[in-house]
C-alpha cells in the first residue's frame, strides 16, 4: 500500500545537542544577523569553532533556516484570518493533496493540519475582505476534498522570537533552557 508509513510513530533521531547548541540556537533566534564573530562571543567559542556549529545545526536540519520579518502593511496585506478547512474524506491522499495545494497557494502563510472539528487551519494574508472572499470561493470551496470552510479574522498577529528550547536531562523528562530572550515591543 503507497504511503503508509506513519512518520509519527518513527520520528527521526534528534541530533545531540549540548549547551553550547542550545545557546547558538537561543542566540541565532533573538537575532540571526549575528555575524559569527558575534556569535561566537556571545555564546564563549573560538569563531571557527561556532562556524562549525552552526554548519553542524544547518547540517542536521537543527536549524532549518534564517527569515526577514517584513511589515505586513507595507506590502500591501490589510487583513490576515485563519480559515478552518474540514476534508470529506479523512483519506492520507485527500489530506496530502490538500496540504500540497494550500502550500501552493502564494495568500497562505502557514498550514496546520490539527485534531478536532476542521482538519486544517490555513493562516492567510491578504489585501482585503474581497480578496479574502474570492480567495476562499476560488481557491478552497472549488476543492473536491473540502466539505466545510469556517474563516476567523486576525485582528492582531504578533508572532515569539522562537521556539522553546528543552534541554534533555535524563529518559522521559526534559528542563527548560532558561531564556534570556529579547521581548519585542507590540506594534503601534
Amino acid at each position: 500500500m503507497k504511503g503508509t508509513s506513519n512518520n509519527l510513530r518513527k520520528p527521526p533521531a534528534a541530533p545531540e545537542l549540548d549547551r553550547i547548541d542550545f545557546a547558538i540556537l537561543e542566540a541565532l533566534q533573538n537575532n540571526a544577523r549575528l555575524s559569527n564573530k558575534e556569535l561566537a562571543a556571545e555564546v564563549g567559542l573560538a569563531q571557527s569553532s561556532c562556524l562549525a556549529r552552526v554548519g553542524r545545526l544547518r547540517e542536521t536540519g537543527v536549524l532549518k533556516s534564517f527569515h526577514a520579518e517584513v511589515d505586513a502593511r507595507a506590502v500591501g496585506i490589510g487583513l490576515q484570518a485563519m480559515i478552518a478547512v474540514r476534508l470529506r474524506q479523512h483519506s492520507r491522499e485527500m489530506v496530502e493533496e490538500f496540504r500540497r495545494h494550500a502550500l501552493s497557494l502564494p495568500q497562505v502563510l502557514a498550514v496546520y493540519h490539527v485534531a478536532g472539528a476542521n482538519d486544517f487551519l490555513v493562516h492567510v494574508a491578504v489585501r482585503d475582505a474581497d480578496h479574502l472572499r474570492d480567495l476562499g470561493m476560488d481557491a478552497f470551496t472549488t476543492r473536491p476534498e473540502v466539505a466545510h470552510l469556517e474563516t476567523s479574522l486576525i485582528f492582531e498577529f504578533v508572532r515569539s522570537p522562537g521556539l522553546p528550547l528543552y534541554r534533555p536531562t535524563e529518559p522521559g523528562k526534559v528542563t527548560p533552557v532558561p531564556s534570556r530572550r529579547r521581548t519585542r515591543k507590540p506594534p503601534r
